[in-house]
């Protein structure tokens, strides 16, 4: 048998990687649009609308909702995150501490109060506080109280988040800082925190969109008509009007604060990432 007695099979040719891909991408396009249809086609949106778009009762809820509720939500969240700011620094910087007892003290602190739901420290300022302290009042009232709240289970979180960032500075900058005839006191608050503050900003917007939500517990401090933020002014709405339109209000005016924010977040993840490149 000679060679051209053989005949020469040819060789099959698979899908190439990319081939894969993108009839993986095309196969998870259909199943996601394939949903969508069935989910459209599976909800009674009549049952719905009625339930959660009622435009007269939507109508009802301006301007409070806005004036008064997300003004109320804003103040919250903005006095509870200048205190979480202050004291996270502090307690960054006690755990960065040669000194022992600071490291163990913010230690145990960060531990606790990144450990246990909000819920259960704002229910800490409301009941347990007063009945520790008889007497004893919180400068500014419920927003002294929900300041206070938001501020501990901030405050946990973004000593983390500071502590990280103050490590990420290059550690030539304290000692360009120390040749200068800069105290390291001196260094870490003019050279150090700042390029920290600058490493951190996303994280920080971050911590501030997870406040502004976690703001919706103050109404467990017991709060009156002119205090209510976003979740119990909707609440009581609703539990008057019978309907739950004005839940979906308040969850439309939450996200008009969090996605703009988002997109910040996103925007300075970017640049960080070009500075990087």
């Amino acid at each position: 048998m000679t060679a051209t007695d053989i005949e020469v099979q040819p060789k099959k040719k698979g899908l190439t990687r990319r081939q894969k891909r993108g009839l993986s991408r095309g196969i998870q396009y259909v199943v996601f649009v394939a949903a969508v249809i069935a989910f459209a086609f599976a909800a009674d949106w009549d049952r719905l609308q009625n339930q959660f778009a009622q435009e007269d009762i939507a109508r009802r809820m301006f301007p409070d909702v806005i004036t008064l509720a997300l003004k109320n939500t804003v103040l919250y969240t903005v006095s509870g995150f200048v205190f979480a700011l202050v004291l996270g620094l502090v307690l960054a910087l006690m755990r960065l501490s040669s000194v022992g007892p600071y490291r163990w003290l913010a230690g145990v602190y960060i531990e606790i109060f990144r450990g246990l739901p909000a819920l259960l420290i704002f229910i800490f300022i409301g009941v347990a506080v007063p009945l520790a302290f008889p007497g004893t009042e919180i400068v500014g009232g419920t927003y002294g109280k929900a300041a206070l709240a938001l501020g501990l289970v901030g405050a946990a979180y973004l000593a983390e988040t500071f502590r990280a960032g103050i490590q990420a500075v290059p550690k030539g900058q304290m000692e360009a800082a120390r040749s200068l005839g800069f105290s390291p006191a001196r260094a870490m608050i003019s050279i150090i925190i700042p390029q920290a503050f600058r490493i951190i900003l996303p994280p920080m917007t971050n911590e501030f969109i997870i406040l502004f939500k976690d703001s919706s517990l103050v109404l467990l401090l017991g709060v009156t008509l002119e205090e209510r933020e976003l979740s119990k002014f909707g609440r009581d709405l609703a539990s008057t009007t019978a309907n739950s339109t004005p839940i979906l209000v308040a969850g439309l005016c939450y996200l008009l604060v969090t996605i703009p924010l988002g997109f910040v977040v996103r925007r300075m993840e970017a640049k960080a990432q070009e500075a990087v490149k």
